[in-house]
């Protein structure tokens, strides 16, 4: 059987979509390093903030975390959680795309707090450039790493 996934897509046992856990609900809590209150994101969380990034616009890691916190009442989004939650976004909106359907949510504008892009997700670096390109992004090569020029012209909101 032949798995939809993006050409050189890291392979997962189980496919992506399966690990989005739809029945998982969020929760806050008090953070263990005592910074006030952490909410625990889920992946369908982690994909309605992302879809809410409007066509060519970029959000940062970071403000998708506080944007995510703010909107539950918490002083911070788990880091880890919400890390881990991207890349399964990332590998699922992946596969969607390479069965015909529209993505769950827009990953590719999320990008680290200097510009640059994630070197985990699943279909790599490369193909979030290629989804950004095709928004107008301009991406180039900085020690070796992918980066968005100007990247800040084009944080959303």
């Amino acid at each position: 059987m032949k798995k939809n996934t993006s050409p050189g897509m890291k392979r997962s046992r189980v496919p992506w979509s399966e690990k989005l856990r739809p029945e998982m609900e969020a929760v806050v809590c008090d953070d263990p390093k005592g910074r006030g209150k952490m909410l625990l994101p889920t992946p369908m969380l982690v994909a309605g903030a992302m879809r809410g990034i409007p066509a060519r616009a970029l959000l940062t890691v970071p403000e998708l975390r506080n944007r995510m916190a703010r909107s539950h009442g918490a002083d911070l989004t788990c880091p880890l959680m919400t890390g881990i939650f991207y890349n399964i976004i990332a590998g699922a909106a992946e596969e969607e795309i390479a069965a015909g359907k529209p993505p769950l949510a827009p990953y590719w504008r999320v990008v680290q707090e200097n510009g640059t892009l994630s070197p985990k997700t699943p279909a790599g670096p490369e193909r979030q450039a290629e989804h950004l390109r095709g928004e107008g992004h301009v991406v180039e090569e900085r020690r070796a790493k992918l980066h968005v020029r100007d990247f800040e012209q084009s944080l959303a909101d």
